[in-house]
């Protein structure tokens, strides 16, 4: 279990990234959801102990991160948003030096984890090629492996599939999907079908302070009956949002189909839908940047 309690980070110029955030992320996969400069990455270097957060706690099992991070970092995986590799080396040698500066010291054992890891990552047959030749794709899945080095009980992942085309996506999410049936693995993102998908708990960050936590199934549920939808011409947009409370909406076939939250028939050929993530998502976004603009 990791427990965050009241973690705060504020940065020289008193942006206040993190604003007392507290959590309990059991073993499994937890989606941390919000839109870019919500805070995600700053929690997450946090608990991967490469920056102290201005006040709070975080525990990791019974480890105070803070206090110790050397004792955390022996049991943790860690994949950035941006990594940085020497891109002339191969995979192999590349995992290889990787694993050596985890600790595995052993000639044999390191032969043995480099190889399993490409393996499971699917990288096997391109363990001889410079990573600067990989794919968005392939590289996300090398991040993956050195982050499995050592075989870690908490592995961290921000925003994992930016950038990745569908296939890759995929690809990448049914490896994470495996990795945390046993382990803490956080899935930071701000795609919400990453979260859907494969967190059975979750949180939403928004302004550096948590909006929203729980199961996605629960929170959809809340949902139900207050979600409405209807289609509209693009050039009558304007006049629906200044009636309604529009959470989200997306062009098809050249008009507008919007989504709004009403506890009732707002009528004027509005529909009930049953709402998803999404809609959850969007929902809480709308609600706290009005609570914003009204304080």
């Amino acid at each position: 279990m990791l427990s965050l309690t009241g973690v705060t980070h504020v940065y020289p110029n008193n942006t206040r990234a993190l604003d007392g955030v507290s959590l309990e992320i059991p073993r499994g996969m937890y989606g941390l959801l919000g839109p870019n400069g919500a805070g995600k990455s700053t929690l997450m270097r946090s608990i991967a102990t490469l920056q102290t957060p201005s006040s709070g706690s975080i525990s990791f099992d019974g480890i105070d991160v803070v206090a110790n991070p050397e004792d955390i970092r022996a049991r943790l995986g860690y994949l950035p948003q941006d990594f940085g590799v020497y891109p002339r080396v191969t995979a192999y040698d590349m995992l290889e030096h990787m694993a050596v500066l985890k600790g595995i010291a052993g000639k044999s054992e390191r032969k043995e984890t480099v190889e399993t890891l490409l393996n499971q990552v699917n990288l096997w047959k391109n363990r001889k090629q410079a990573i600067a030749g990989f794919s968005g794709g392939m590289r996300q899945r090398f991040g993956i492996a050195q982050a499995l080095i050592g075989n870690p009980d908490l592995i961290i992942t921000d925003e994992p599939t930016a950038g990745l085309d569908p296939e890759e996506r995929n690809r990448f999410l049914n490896l994470l999907a495996e990795v945390g049936e046993n382990v803490v693995v956080i899935l930071s993102t701000h795609i919400v079908e990453d979260v859907a998908d494969l967190c059975p708990n979750m949180a939403v960050l928004v302004g550096g302070t948590v909006q929203l936590k729980g199961a996605p199934a629960d929170l959809i549920a809340s949902t139900a009956g207050m979600i409405w939808e209807k289609t509209v011409p693009r050039a009558d947009y304007g006049v629906y949002e200044s009636q309604y409370q529009i959470i989200s909406s997306r062009l098809m076939s050249g008009q507008s189909v919007i989504h709004i939250l009403s506890d009732s028939d707002p009528g004027e050929g509005f529909k009930s839908v049953s709402g998803g993530l999404e809609d959850v998502y969007f929902t809480t976004l709308a609600r706290t940047r009005s609570e914003s603009a009204a304080a």
